[in-house]
């Protein structure tokens, strides 16, 4: 088993969480580094010393995303499931982690804007992401749903399902605006995303009862 990656310290997290929050709201391109050292607190030279430069920042942003859901969804798994219905628990507890993060977690802010603006620009960090967090999460999820519903684990509708579920957390996030509007809340907090929780985590049970094959 390897280690989980360590959390970055020091002016080296001040880099990582001054470059996240700039690169996510205004574009790589568009952040000079002297914004994000001023953010930091700390000088130019130090993004050479501690990342090779700009574009190393911009992979080790990418790389810190990872570890952080990663920790998220990590604390939500536990060993493999032994019966149906303890994959559906599981399921149920990733999903729940989820929506608590990327929803309700105001520490989340930063990583989901970097990550939105990296996918509309699918760029290198993308696929350092995607191969090193996205697509084993994936896995993951498409192997619990095939132990509680006895579905191919890398069918084409196994991988669908996966995505929708997934899915419906990410609108949470980026359709907030509309959902606290429409909703009358006034944030979208810690309790409102227990209650959305609630449903994804209903919605689930009942497509797991719909597709469980006899």
């Amino acid at each position: 088993m390897t280690d989980a990656p360590k959390a970055p310290e020091g002016t080296a997290a001040d880099l990582l969480a001054a470059a996240l929050h700039l690169f996510g709201r205004q574009g790589f391109a568009a952040t000079s580094t002297r914004e994000i050292a001023a953010r930091a607190g700390t000088n130019v030279a130090s993004i050479a010393y501690h990342f090779g430069s700009k574009e190393g920042l911009r992979t080790a942003c990418g790389a810190e995303v990872a570890r952080r859901i990663g920790t998220v969804i990590a604390a939500a798994t536990s060993a493999t499931p032994g019966s149906a219905e303890q994959a559906a628990r599981q399921m149920e507890a990733i999903l729940r982690a989820m929506v608590g993060f990327v929803a309700g977690a105001r520490e989340a802010e930063d990583v989901i804007a970097f990550m939105l603006r990296e996918v509309a620009e699918e760029g290198a960090v993308l696929d350092a992401v995607y191969g090193a967090m996205i697509e084993p999460m994936h896995r993951r999820f498409c192997a619990l749903w095939a132990a509680a519903t006895g579905r191919e684990a890398e069918g084409e509708a196994t991988r669908l399902m996966v995505f929708s579920l997934v899915g419906q957390v990410l609108y949470f996030r980026i359709g907030r605006p509309v959902v606290t509007r429409r909703m009358g809340w006034e944030r979208l907090g810690p309790a409102e995303a227990a209650r959305i929780g609630d449903l994804l985590a209903a919605n689930l049970h009942s497509l797991i009862a719909r597709e469980r094959l006899p």
